[in-house]
């Protein structure tokens, strides 16, 4: 049986169980990504601490030893978590993951993050595959909004820009969302803060995603890189302001860390990624966008 929301509050560091010191390994599987996200640069380098970077990409039968060795170092791994450094269900490798350590470590927690694209159509995989926790980025629920901040998708082969893209990633997102919360899986949602683009548009999607089933929302402030490299990143006020807004409809989670993928430890207390994932890299090492 799944882990309920109330457990993963005490348990999952993205829920608040960092408060009882519950680490988190992130397993760097899943290297394609099937949206153009403006503020989205992978990289393979070990110098950068936020998401869509990582030292290496592994494979999902390199997960099991790696585990293992990650949990001797940090005892209090609990949560065993695929965000990249692309979409994890834009390939099979998240899944496949997962499934070998559903088998070797039956008492993880199994947390994924995905763009939602192929959330909907891959719905019954994850449910099957027994993830505890399933993280949902959703930028916005107004195509006209999402256009400024997702300038593509790429769906069954075919590529859809703009509005047109929009439109089919964010009735993916939602389908999907209610389907897993009905089956009981825990979701959650992060939205990247842009003040000029999404800074009004908050409670529209906290109310959104709240009513397709979603428990907890994160605000993560803009990191300005990549296409968005000019925007100006919100202030602690204007985040403060924002996770009001939200939490009129939702949960509001407060302390992201702005985690790489290949993540390993205590939020905030202890890191243990290069010891696990040794090859170090120092160049910045960036990923196609295709």
């Amino acid at each position: 049986m799944a882990n309920t929301y109330k457990d993963l509050q005490n348990s999952h560091p993205c829920f608040g169980g960092h408060k009882n010191n519950a680490g988190r390994i992130h397993l760097p599987v899943s290297p394609g990504c099937n949206i153009g996200c403006r503020f989205c640069d992978r990289t393979i380098n070990d110098v950068e601490e936020r998401p869509g970077v990582t030292r290496q990409v592994i494979k999902p039968e390199e997960s099991i030893d790696i585990l293992k060795k990650a949990l001797a170092i940090c005892p209090d791994i609990k949560v065993a978590g695929i965000a990249g450094p692309g979409d994890t269900l834009a390939t099979d490798y998240a899944l496949e993951t997962f499934r070998l350590i559903g088998k070797e470590f039956p008492e993880l927690i199994k947390c994924m993050s995905t763009n939602g694209l192929l959330l909907y159509e891959r719905a019954d995989e994850i449910i099957d595959v027994g993830i505890d926790s399933l993280t949902v980025t959703v930028n916005a629920v107004d195509p006209l909004i999402e256009a400024k901040l997702n300038k593509y998708i790429l769906w069954h082969g075919k590529r859809y820009d703009g509005i047109e893209g929009a439109e089919i990633l964010i009735d993916n997102q939602l389908k999907g969302i209610r389907k897993i919360a009905s089956a009981g899986t825990t979701v959650k949602i992060n939205t990247v803060l842009v003040p000029e683009i999404n800074g009004n548009h908050i409670p529209e999607i906290a109310k959104t995603v709240s009513e397709a089933g979603a428990s907890i929302y994160n605000i993560i402030p803009l990191i300005p890189q990549y296409e968005l490299a000019d925007q100006t990143p919100p202030t602690c006020k204007q985040i403060d302001e924002a996770r009001i807004k939200a939490g009129e409809y939702i949960d509001v989670f407060r302390h992201c860390q702005h985690c790489r993928a290949d993540a390993v430890g205590i939020p905030g207390k202890s890191e243990y990624g290069s010891q696990i994932y040794m090859n170090r890299i120092n160049a910045k090492e960036t990923f196609s966008h295709g």
